[in-house]
């Protein structure tokens, strides 16, 4: 939710991004993806040597930047910028859920499941999908203790942590960036809705469908506990008011890190003050938030060239209608991050339609406020915002790295035991076999 911008072509006038630079980020996607399923004493040394590995790709992407690129500082320095609010965005929620410890009354059947992951949809348009995610993903876990699988934690990421925030600019930070443009708060609501319903309606089906043969699969005695459950029990109250604390600063002005300072601030009183019974009961500690701190580092670092790569030969894509721009920057936002990717389409799609209606666009076109309101008075136009922005949240939740919220729920559902997919697995099992064709269908039918 911070004021994240693409690497822009103005940003490196002079210069030409080569195709070759993206290699550092393709590589380090690839470790990502693979060397979980190394063998174990390769596995051991990743574990151990991740962090190096990450830096040392972001770092050869800077050193060329510094030295060859026009204005490169410039581009560093802002990314570096954006990655301290994503991380203090992103800690500070982790370390206040953290100091929540929430129990329901206890249905883990698929009925309750269900129920449970349409609230966490609709609350992540509250908090944010990732301030949503922490929350629950620990209650979640502990309601189907008895029979956690991988695909409770793969729909909880396609729900909760991305395709379920895509209604306020709260919810997920490539929106909060279109209402930092000039797109009104409840602009896109009004008119996605009921894609919104459509493709949570599909993607809760899909998983009722999993989880309704999984439970006719558990013995009846253990079906009796389940349906049982647990009793309602909340801690952690100050821990609210600190999340509200979290969710207040993302609306102070984007000067001094005062925004990152305020999270972290927050965050700071949560540990403190939070009793060690209740982190206790959370199983809480900060590997989670390390992993994804060192991980992230080095995707925004080395994702530089290819955010502008992209801002410079964009126009030669081809895409042009809503349907194109919601699965190309879809596609892209699975595996960069989806609020600088929404914004290097959403300035193509200024451009296609300055191209189509000139006179109708201010003369200076870095007035992105003037400009995103001529889009949004075009109901041809308005579409292209529409697709952006839904392409931008939905596909999020294709990969691991499409949203910073979806590394850190498959970290914490590691470190509470839970057994979930790999990298590959995540996709091949369930993103692309099942979520795809939910996301293609919706845009499809209403793009």
């Amino acid at each position: 939710m911070c004021n994240f911008l693409p690497l822009a072509a103005a940003d490196v006038a002079g210069g030409s991004i080569p195709l070759w630079l993206t290699g550092p980020f393709a590589l380090l996607l690839l470790l990502i993806a693979v060397m979980p399923l190394s063998p174990a004493r390769i596995k051991t040394l990743w574990e151990h040597y991740y962090s190096y590995a990450a830096i040392g790709l972001g770092l050869v992407v800077v050193g060329y930047y510094l030295l060859r690129v026009p204005a490169g500082g410039s581009v560093v320095g802002h990314t570096v910028q954006e990655y301290i609010s994503f991380i203090s965005l992103i800690g500070s929620l982790f370390v206040v859920a953290g100091g929540i410890h929430l129990k329901v009354k206890g249905e883990a059947t698929p009925l309750g499941n269900v129920t449970f992951l349409a609230i966490g949809a609709v609350v992540a348009n509250l908090i944010g999908t990732t301030g949503a995610s922490m929350v629950l993903i620990r209650p979640f876990i502990r309601m189907n203790k008895i029979r956690i699988s991988a695909y409770h934690v793969v729909f909880f990421i396609f729900l909760v942590s991305n395709c379920g925030g895509s209604l306020t600019p709260i919810g997920d930070p490539p929106l909060f960036l279109g209402y930092l443009r000039g797109v009104p708060f409840f602009w896109l609501i009004d008119r996605v809705i009921l894609q919104w319903l459509a493709t949570i309606g599909a993607i809760l089906v899909a998983f009722y469908i999993f989880d309704r043969w999984a439970y006719a699969r558990v013995p009846r005695k253990v079906q009796g506990k389940i349906e049982q459950g647990d009793t309602w029990r909340f801690e952690g109250g100050i821990n609210v008011l600190l999340l509200l604390v979290i969710i207040g600063a993302v609306f102070l002005p984007d000067r001094f890190f005062l925004r990152e300072i305020v999270m972290l601030a927050a965050a700071a009183v949560s540990y403190r003050f939070t009793p060690k019974t209740v982190h206790a009961e959370n199983q809480f500690s900060f590997g989670p938030i390390k992993e994804v701190a060192f991980l992230f580092v080095g995707i925004f670092l080395t994702m530089m060239p290819a955010l502008g790569y992209i801002d410079q030969h964009g126009d030669e894509f081809g895409v042009k209608k809503p349907f194109q721009y919601y699965v190309a920057s879809g596609s892209l936002s699975s595996v960069l991050d989806n609020a600088p990717t929404y914004a290097t389409f959403l300035r193509l799609a200024e451009a296609t339609a300055q191209k189509r209606r000139p006179a109708d666009f201010p003369a200076n076109m870095s007035d992105e406020a003037a400009v995103v309101a001529v889009l949004r008075n075009d109901p041809a136009d308005a579409r292209l915002i529409m697709a952006v922005s839904l392409g931008a949240v939905f596909f999020g939740a294709m990969t691991y790295i499409g949203n910073g919220p979806n590394f850190m729920v498959k970290s914490i559902a590691e470190s509470a035991g839970v057994k979930v997919p790999t990298f590959f697995g995540y996709i091949i099992k369930y993103s692309l076999p099942i979520l795809l064709p939910i996301l293609l269908l919706s845009g499809w039918l209403f793009l």
